[in-house]
């Protein structure tokens, strides 16, 4: 394992995606250049014994890893190209006014507060890490120690390298506090994982990041009036374990991209027509990925 900066988590691409990625132009360019596929499941016992599950034995159809920082990267290469595309970073969102349009945003780097108008407002996302360098794994396939209540999981990388993360809940990681507990953890629970990182490697990158909270949001209407949406986390956040998050907020952008199309821009219209078609399958992905983490994990 070697150090990468920030949440190191990678991102499962799937058919629903790809159709939004496609629809502007960016399909292959994730797929063919940065992604990596994956066939179906590997499950990882304690005894190091594996079972695949594949995704689709028929057709042999997959779903494609993606680095998340590589997507964020080539999405907003693709905005920037665009001229009345501007891109702000280290604004804070203080305070909205949903229905008259009107934000107050913190200046993170001078500290100054300042005000901005909108037609129509789209919350998106936060709107409210382990790279392994010699992985002798097989790179076709979503790798996942079940352990319960707890487990590893691990994506491949376009360099062959993978991507792991530990789930688990606060009280089982609130005994992992040091080096001695960590790796008589892992030897318990993950012996084979533990011999291909390696006992410094996991000590070192463990502790260099602190837990992240897994949520899930279900609400609804997704929007207020005319001048207000939320789309992708910010309405439906989820669990991971479905590997439905990214997938289920690129078909937010499609499905709104059609409404505008279909009823000329006029937002009266389109936000409650979203709200309409969109609430109850967020609701019911919400639901299948925590579902999914009972039926597979446990």
């Amino acid at each position: 394992m070697e150090n990468s900066s920030g949440q190191s988590i990678n991102l499962a691409l799937s058919f629903r995606g790809r159709e939004a990625l496609r629809a502007v132009g960016l399909e292959d360019i994730v797929v063919k250049q940065y992604g990596t596929s994956m066939r179906g499941r590997m499950l990882h016992d304690k005894n190091g014994n594996l079972k695949e599950v594949l995704y689709d034995s028929v057709k042999g159809n997959c779903i494609y890893s993606i680095s998340r920082r590589r997507l964020n990267i080539i999405l907003l290469d693709a905005a920037e190209k665009y001229p009345k595309v501007q891109v702000n970073f280290n604004k804070k969102l203080v305070d909205a006014d949903l229905e008259k349009g009107k934000m107050k945003f913190l200046n993170m780097k001078t500290g100054a507060m300042e005000n901005a108008d909108a037609d129509l407002i789209i919350g998106a996302d936060e709107f409210l890490d382990l790279i392994c360098k010699k992985f002798a794994m097989n790179g076709k396939n979503l790798h996942i120690w079940p352990r319960g209540e707890f487990m590893m999981t691990s994506l491949p990388n376009e360099d062959h390298t993978f991507t792991g993360n530990l789930f688990a809940p606060f009280h089982v990681l609130e005994k992992l506090k040091t080096p001695v507990t960590l790796l008589r953890f892992y030897t318990e629970h993950f012996p084979d994982l533990l011999r291909l990182i390696g006992e410094q490697s996991l000590v070192q990158q463990f502790f260099e990041k602190e837990p992240q909270t897994l949520i899930s949001i279900k609400c609804e209407p997704y929007h207020v009036g005319k001048t207000a949406l939320i789309i992708g986390d910010a309405a439906h956040a989820m669990v991971p374990f479905y590997a439905q998050g990214m997938n289920t907020g690129f078909e937010d952008v499609l499905l709104l991209d059609e409404l505008m199309e279909c009823y000329n821009s006029d937002f009266a219209k389109i936000l409650p027509k979203f709200s309409e078609l969109r609430c109850d399958d967020g609701h019911a992905i919400c639901d299948l990925a925590m579902y999914n983490y009972l039926e597979v994990y446990l």
